[in-house]
């Protein structure tokens, strides 16, 4: 049987790898989820840093299955979100981070003019095609308590009570001013903030 891949993304900052406290817990109970793994493995000593990788901000990319397949890095540059279109799917299904992302490309190539969708599941707002969201109401920042993918960055605030979770339907939109993106790539302080307004429908 062709179990399918599934990778875990790294933020690597001068050659420091972030999170792997997260990583590792995602990385090990998606381990034990897809292919009956018991035994934990730990990014730290399983990542070798590149010499050409310890200055500047690069993407440390670990592809696995039962094994692990490939440790790539390449250098990462943010992509600039200023607007984003919803988009319905009620059948799509991301619980693990796979390697195959068709059915979140095939999405994401509904967008039209914005510059990123907000996928929306039977009724309830999820994530973009590429990270978790969360939404400033005046007071605190809530996130969707059914994204498509719990993310590190995700689980990490959620933990440390930077963020809430919180049911967000299409209709509650309206209740928050600002959205943010998160992913383990993303710095939560400086991640650009975005105005409600800028989501089409």
């Amino acid at each position: 049987m062709n179990l399918p891949l599934c990778i875990e993304t790294i933020r690597l900052a001068d050659g420091q790898l972030s999170n792997l406290l997260y990583h590792n817990e995602r990385l090990n109970s998606t381990r034990l989820a897809c292919f009956g793994a018991t035994k934990e493995w730990d990014l730290n000593k399983l990542i070798d840093v590149p010499e050409e990788a310890t200055q500047g901000l690069y993407k440390c990319r670990v592809t696995y299955g039962r094994e692990i397949e490939k440790i790539e890095f390449e250098a990462y540059q943010p992509r600039v979100i200023k607007s984003l279109l919803v988009v319905v799917d009620d059948a799509i299904e991301y619980g693990f981070k796979f390697q195959n992302r068709v059915a979140l490309q095939q999405n994401f190539e509904k967008r039209g003019k914005a510059d990123e969708i907000l996928i929306v599941k039977e009724g309830l707002i999820t994530d973009t095609s590429y990270a978790n969201v969360v939404f400033w109401d005046g007071s605190q920042w809530a996130t969707p308590d059914k994204p498509l993918l719990k993310g590190t960055k995700r689980a990490q605030l959620l933990r440390e009570g930077v963020i809430v979770e919180q049911k967000i339907r299409v209709e509650d939109l309206v209740a928050f001013t600002h959205l943010r993106l998160i992913n383990a790539m993303l710095d939560f302080e400086s991640t650009p903030v975005i105005e409600i307004g800028q989501i089409g429908f």
